[in-house]
């Protein structure tokens, strides 16, 4: 199987012990190519140092909703000279992550909302799909969305939430992202939604180091788990890893450009 895992964080200090062995290890399981994504001004040139040193692996940057309280408002101009600096890179695929979390109440919903919109725009700007982060925002989410167009369309990471909301996401351009929380025995209500996706829409990823699968709970989640992912999503939605492996490899290089 040949694979791309759209969502990691393998910069994050959780890798810095073994991250080459980890990398190596991925390739040799088939996962070829990996996006990784950055989430706050100090962590752009990491990411960017990290993916600068191997072919395989692509470059997203933007400010996270979870990291509110630590952003300057100079974040988002500087957000907008590294995408204009590194503009037409090929290791640079997508604006993320981005996002709006109203899980977390202390997050002030009016600047998110803001925040979140200015990066979309930077999105739409430099022609990037946008990778988002969405946690029980949903509905502001798609609204914001098809009020504000992204050219490229993007991801919904992590996406659990219903058949209705995925419709939508993708009438608005956007791929449905799978991963470790997708097995999870108690995800009953995405187990049902699996099955009725359809498979143009879907691409894989792992959250690396969080979001576990189940077959690997607890444990610090790798790029090394992402056929063990695929294998049973497939199960779940009816269908091969191969195929979904396939499908959803294509997906990603169409989102991309790769």
């Amino acid at each position: 199987m040949e694979l791309i895992d759209t969502h990691t964080h393998l910069d994050f200090p959780d890798f810095d012990s073994d991250r080459r062995e980890v990398l190596a290890h991925s390739r040799q399981l088939g996962v070829r190519r990996m996006v990784v994504l950055g989430v706050y001004q100090q962590n752009w040139q990491r990411v960017w140092d990290l993916v600068q040193g191997d072919d395989s692996l692509f470059a997203a940057f933007g400010l996270h909703p979870v990291y509110l309280d630590e952003h300057r408002p100079a974040d988002l101009t500087e957000l907008g000279d590294w995408l204009s600096r590194l503009q037409g890179h090929r290791q640079v695929c997508a604006v993320g992550e981005i996002g709006l979390d109203f899980f977390l109440e202390h997050l002030h919903r009016e600047r998110q909302q803001n925040l979140f919109e200015a990066q979309l725009k930077l999105a739409a700007d430099f022609q990037l799909p946008a990778l988002l982060h969405v946690r029980r925002s949903h509905a502001a989410v798609i609204a914001t969305l098809k009020r504000m167009r992204v050219p490229r369309g993007g991801i919904i990471h992590a996406f659990a939430g219903s058949y209705e909301e995925a419709r939508e996401y993708i009438k608005l351009g956007f791929k449905l992202g799978l991963g470790g929380a997708a097995t999870w025995p108690q995800a009953l209500r995405m187990h049902k939604v699996l099955g009725q996706l359809p498979l143009d829409a879907v691409v894989l990823e792992t959250d690396s180091p969080d979001m576990a699968p189940a077959m690997y709970p607890g444990q610090r989640n790798s790029p090394q788990h992402l056929p063990d992912i695929c294998t049973a999503l497939a199960e779940r939605m009816g269908i091969s890893p191969s195929r979904l492996a396939e499908t959803s490899t294509r997906n990603a290089c169409e989102l991309f450009n790769w």
